[in-house]
């Protein structure tokens, strides 16, 4: 049932690139020496849907330390990275159910593997465990976390429509989450896996931005960083605007199209790049997505309108469209980053994890007072991290004097 381990190098391997990523992890170090003290997850069944890589092994190795029973299975089919998956099993004893490349049945029945240890707390990249859950479950966890923009998303819309059975703490949404991962992890590996996938020069080309949230911001910023020409493609007027004001174009796909050298697509909605937009593309026009799930591009179109298609690269798709044009899809749709690179560096995967294994504290010791709701990490969680994290950095910062915290308490205010 587990991982595969005949190959025991490969899981040398992987606990060697585990280590690696465990020296840029300061603030998780000292959260998982405290729960090694404390054991204040004692107890705890805990499934864990997420991609598989080093720096996950280390949020397993301290959820271990608190106490808590972790069973893990992939996020995404193309996220696994295998040497870690055999690391975890053999070396932190976890269930591990993932490999790379898995199809679709296997993903899914990875998810029911993990489900069937009947779990207390869930821990998701995409709410695809509280999907499962909700339709096949009738005993549902104490609380759950959600890691994605995409799984909060999910989660949002099942509390409106009043059919969420237990709470979840979406972890997205912590400053010390988005504002760094999202933004520096998403904006760094995209072009990672890009680059990898490709062995393309950046520098000079039109890159389409779809969608300009925090992970948007981040691999314009990244992009630009580079030398390329920078369009954004936004629905909202407000970060639209923004666009503009940082300095970018911002126009609609359907002019993009024509531009383009790079697309890259990152709302978390589907179909955004469609039949339309691959008719308009220029030859030799390269599609990539960095959002959870395969749907921002319109696959089953693409594949309907070529003449031809063939593996070029090892994650790199040709298709030949009517009149010789070619489009190239990069790691089958799924998330580039993940797909054809390591994901996000371990350094801001620190604070995104610390906040997982926190908020995990928290569902154990708060759950009986929760609601089945969406909620908000809890703000001390929140600044506890970032001042961890300076601290790890060697930075100091200001406090507010006695008189400057009463002034600010004050309606009083003025000369």
């Amino acid at each position: 049932m587990n991982y595969d381990i005949r190959d025991i190098k490969l899981a040398k391997k992987g606990a060697l690139r585990i280590e690696w990523a465990r020296q840029d992890m300061p603030v998780l170090r000292l959260i998982e020496e405290r729960f090694a003290k404390e054991k204040p997850l004692k107890g705890v069944r805990l499934a864990a849907c997420l991609h598989v890589t080093t720096e996950t092994a280390n949020l397993v190795s301290c959820l271990k330390a608190g106490g808590a029973e972790v069973y893990v299975c992939a996020s995404n089919p193309l996220s696994t990275q295998d040497d870690v998956a055999a690391a975890l099993v053999k070396d932190l004893k976890v269930p591990c159910f993932a490999i790379k490349g898995e199809d679709n049945k296997t993903y899914y029945k990875h998810i029911k593997s993990v489900l069937a240890a009947k779990p207390n707390i869930t821990m998701d990249d995409g709410a695809d465990l509280v999907s499962v859950i909700h339709k096949e479950n009738k005993i549902f966890p104490l609380g759950g976390t959600e890691e994605t923009t995409t799984g909060v998303i999910r989660l949002r819309a099942m509390q409106k429509e009043g059919v969420l059975k237990y709470p979840i703490i979406a972890v997205n949404d912590a400053q010390t989450k988005h504002l760094f991962d999202n933004r520096y992890g998403t904006g760094q590996s995209t072009l990672d896996g890009i680059i990898r996938a490709t062995n393309r020069l950046i520098a000079g080309l039109n890159v389409v931005i779809c969608g300009y949230g925090w992970c948007g911001k981040g691999v314009a910023m990244r992009a630009s960083g580079l030398g390329a020409k920078v369009i954004v493609v936004e629905v909202d007027p407000l970060r639209g605007l923004e666009a503009n004001m940082d300095g970018y174009q911002v126009m609609p796909i359907i002019d993009a199209a024509k531009i383009g050298d790079i697309f890259i697509t990152l709302t978390g909605d589907i179909n955004v790049i469609r039949k339309e937009h691959f008719l308009r593309m220029k030859d030799g026009a390269i599609v990539a997505n960095s959002g959870h799930f395969n749907v921002e591009i319109d696959i089953p179109a693409l594949e309907k309108l070529s003449r031809k298609k063939k593996r070029i690269r090892e994650f790199a798709d040709e298709y030949i469209l009517p009149g010789g044009r070619k489009v190239y899809l990069l790691g089958e749709g799924r998330l580039i980053n993940l797909a054809a690179a390591e994901g996000h560096p371990a350094q801001v995967m620190d604070m995104s994890f610390a906040n997982q294994a926190l908020s995990a504290e928290y569902i154990t010791k708060h759950h009986n007072k929760l609601k089945k709701e969406v909620y908000k990490v809890p703000e001390a969680i929140d600044r506890n991290i970032a001042m961890l994290k300076l601290r790890s950095k060697g930075i100091k910062i200001d406090t507010l004097t006695p008189e400057q915290r009463k002034y600010l308490a004050s309606w009083e205010m003025g000369t």
